[in-house]
């Protein structure tokens, strides 16, 4: 099975669930999955690759990432917050994007991908 996208921006501060994700990713035969943990960063990889998706955690060690957000908007990628938050005020200006609650299963994962991109 392919994956929906082929190259997807992650972006999580906690490792273990940065390695689960790329895990997960990669059993589909993800192209390319690109990780960062920092907001500066995500900035920076998003302004230099082409993203066909992207995971975008909410608070990254206390920074909001709405700024990621905007910039994925500005290119038109398709993202949704993987969280480990409940509450959808959290997303300030992106109460239409999935949430994708922590911990979550690889048949989550695929469900946010299939609504992203159906076939």
């Amino acid at each position: 099975m392919n994956c929906f996208p082929c190259r997807i921006l992650v972006v999580e501060d906690e490792m273990m669930v940065l390695m689960l994700i790329e895990d997960m990713l990669s059993d589909p035969g993800c192209e390319a999955v690109t990780t960062t943990a920092t907001v500066p960063q995500a900035l920076t990889l998003i302004g230099a690759q082409v993203f066909d998706a992207a995971m975008l955690d909410m608070n990254l060690n206390g920074d909001k990432t709405t700024s990621v957000a905007d910039a994925l908007s500005a290119r038109d990628v398709p993202f949704f917050f993987p969280t480990g938050y409940s509450g959808r005020d959290m997303r300030d200006g992106y109460r239409n994007r999935p949430l994708l609650i922590k911990p979550f299963r690889f048949e989550k994962l695929t469900e946010i991908f299939t609504e992203l991109f159906p076939r």
